[in-house]
């Protein structure tokens, strides 16, 4: 079986290129987190604010074309904290819209396979008329928590991989 990895967390790992984008962006209260823990792994954290019509914390890592052709799925090592995220992909960064599958964690590790066809185009929020994940890219790969409450938050991701 093949695979590819997009992001393999490690205590070396430069994360620079991953961007925070929480709703402050239009004009909520949100705020996150994201950093190399003492283990290695990426720590997605935070808390979600409902003020001012907020409601998302999201992490996004943008980088060179990467072809899909040959993969079918996203399998994704993390950690959670029993809250539902969403992982989500761009085949283009300049699209305003997102592919998206939602997932629930246990608080233990695990393995998040996401089948790249059942992934759904949404823009804020909003499902969209249109065919599900279908390119032959990708150009970014983004984590999201926003369930509709004020909570906080904490995503620990080990690797990213294409399969």
């Amino acid at each position: 079986m093949s695979s590819k990895i997009i992001f393999d967390f490690n205590k070396q790992a430069d994360i620079q290129d991953w961007i925070v984008v929480d709703d402050v962006v239009m004009g909520g209260r949100s705020s996150g987190t994201f950093a190399l823990n003492d283990d290695g792994f990426g720590v997605f954290a935070g808390n979600v604010s409902l003020e001012n019509n907020g409601g998302f914390s999201s992490v996004r890592y943008r980088f060179d074309k990467i072809a899909v052709e040959d993969f079918t799925k996203m399998v994704l090592r993390l950690k959670g904290d029993g809250k539902t995220y969403q992982f989500r992909i761009k085949d283009e960064v300049t699209t305003r819209y997102s592919y998206i599958a939602s997932f629930p964690t246990s608080g233990e590790w695990q393995e998040i396979t996401i089948p790249l066809n059942t992934m759904y185009p949404a823009f804020r929020g909003n499902k969209l008329d249109q065919p599900n994940f279908s390119h032959d890219h990708i150009e970014e790969v983004a984590f999201l928590v926003g369930n509709k409450k004020a909570e906080k938050f904490r995503l620990l991701i080990d690797k990213i991989e294409m399969r």
